[in-house]
């Protein structure tokens, strides 16, 4: 069965970063793309940023240049820096996986982790 778990949310002032990660488990062959959404409350789940398995990335405007995202293939492993939070920023951040194939092919979600930005 496979599992994503995020980790790395917490409470961050202004200005500050965080590193998210996100651990695929499973008896997994491979994963076509990952990405990171998050959820704000009271709006709608939004996709902040994603990287294939040759290494494309894409990211959302309101995060480029602030935000990195990259991806340990052979650790099944997917990582987000967030530098220069903004309270805007806030949000339930959830990690998901496209194509992954074991013996099927399906994509995944994670449990989502908070990340809050505030003084």
């Amino acid at each position: 069965q496979v599992q994503l778990v995020e980790s790395g949310g917490g409470l961050v002032q202004p200005g500050g970063s965080l590193r998210l990660s996100c651990s695929v488990s499973g008896n997994i062959f491979s994963i076509a793309a990952m990405a990171w959404f998050r959820q704000a409350p009271g709006k709608q789940r939004e996709l902040v940023a994603a990287i294939t398995s040759g290494g494309a990335r894409s990211y959302a405007t309101t995060v480029k240049g602030r935000f990195t995202i990259s991806r340990d293939s052979a650790k099944n492993t997917m990582f987000l820096q967030m530098n220069s939070l903004k309270p805007e920023d806030t949000a339930v951040y959830y990690c998901r996986a496209d194509g992954v194939v074991t013996t099927t092919r399906d994509n995944y979600w994670g449990q989502g982790t908070q990340v809050t930005v505030s003084s």
